[in-house]
C-alpha cells in the first residue's frame, strides 16, 4: 500500500498489521450492524431529550427551553469538535452529543410549531417524516448500488457541502454588519430552490456516511469507530432535519 510506503523501518506495513490485530484482538473490530446499533441508542438519546425540551415549552416554560436550547447548540459543537480531533473519544462523548443535539432539536421544533401552528399544523411531524422517509430511501439506494460513492461522487459532494458551509457563514457575518439576505429566509421561488438544493446536498451526504461506516468494517477498523460512524450519521440526519424544517417553513409563508 502506497500509505505505508516508506524508508524509515520502524514504519513498515507488517508493524501496522501487526498493530492492527493485536489491537483487534483486545477491543475487537468494527462493524457494520454495531455502528447502527449504537446510530439507533443515539437516536433514542436525541428523541428523549427533544421531548423533554419541547414539554418545556409546551407547558408554559419557554424561558428554561431556551436556556436547555443553547447548552444543546454550543454543547454539541465542542462534543463534535472533540469527537473529530480525538475518534478514540467517540465511546464516550457520543452518546452525550446525541443528548445536547436532542436539546436543540427539542427546542427549534416547538418553536417551529408554535410559529406555523395556524399556517401549517403538522409541520413538525411532516419534517420528522420526511427526514426518515428521505435516510431510509438513500439507504436502500445505496445497499442496491444504484448510487455509489466513487471519488468523483465523493468531490463534488465535499465542495457542494463545503460552499454551503461558507455561504452560511458569510450569511451570518453579512448580518452582523447590517446586510440581510432576504433569499436565505422567505418563501420566494429562489429562497425555495436554495432549501431543496441543500435538502439535496444533505441527503447524499448519507451516502458518503453509510460508505465510510462500510468500508471502515472492512478495513476492519478498531471497536470504537462504531461510535465514531455513528456520530457521523447523527450528525448528517440532524443537518438533514434542520434544512426540511427551513424548507416547509417556506412553504408555510406562502400559504
Amino acid at each position: 500500500m502506497a500509505l505505508f510506503q516508506s524508508g524509515n523501518p520502524t514504519l513498515t506495513e507488517k508493524i501496522f498489521n501487526a498493530s492492527a490485530t493485536r489491537n483487534a484482538e483486545l477491543q475487537g473490530v468494527m462493524s457494520v450492524r454495531g455502528t447502527m446499533n449504537k446510530f439507533g441508542f443515539m437516536l433514542l438519546m436525541l428523541m428523549g431529550a427533544a421531548t423533554y425540551t419541547w414539554n418545556l415549552y409546551q407547558t408554559g416554560n419557554p424561558g428554561q427551553m431556551q436556556t436547555l436550547m443553547m447548552v444543546g447548540i454550543f454543547g454539541g459543537m465542542i462534543a463534535a469538535f472533540a469527537i473529530i480531533f480525538k475518534p478514540t473519544w467517540a465511546p464516550y462523548i457520543a452518546p452525550a452529543y446525541g443528548l445536547l443535539e436532542g436539546l436543540f432539536i427539542g427546542g427549534i421544533s416547538a418553536i417551529m410549531n408554535d410559529m406555523f401552528q395556524k399556517s401549517y399544523p403538522g409541520l413538525v411531524m411532516q419534517a420528522v417524516g420526511l427526514t426518515f422517509g428521505v435516510a431510509i430511501a438513500m439507504f436502500l439506494l445505496y445497499n442496491f448500488h444504484v448510487i455509489r460513492a466513487t471519488e468523483k461522487f465523493k468531490s463534488i459532494l465535499f465542495a457542494a457541502t463545503l460552499g454551503i458551509g461558507i455561504f452560511y457563514l458569510l450569511t451570518m457575518v453579512f448580518r452582523m454588519f447590517g446586510v440581510d439576505m432576504p433569499f436565505m429566509y422567505d418563501s420566494s421561488l429562489l429562497g425555495i430552490g436554495i432549501s431543496l438544493f441543500i435538502v439535496a446536498i444533505a441527503a447524499l451526504n448519507l451516502i458518503m456516511d453509510f460508505d465510510m461506516i462500510e468500508k471502515g468494517a472492512d478495513a476492519g477498523a478498531p471497536k470504537y469507530m462504531e461510535w465514531y460512524g455513528a456520530f457521523g450519521l447523527m450528525v448528517t440526519i440532524v443537518w438533514l432535519y434542520i434544512e426540511m424544517l427551513k424548507l416547509l417553513s417556506r412553504f408555510a409563508k406562502r400559504n
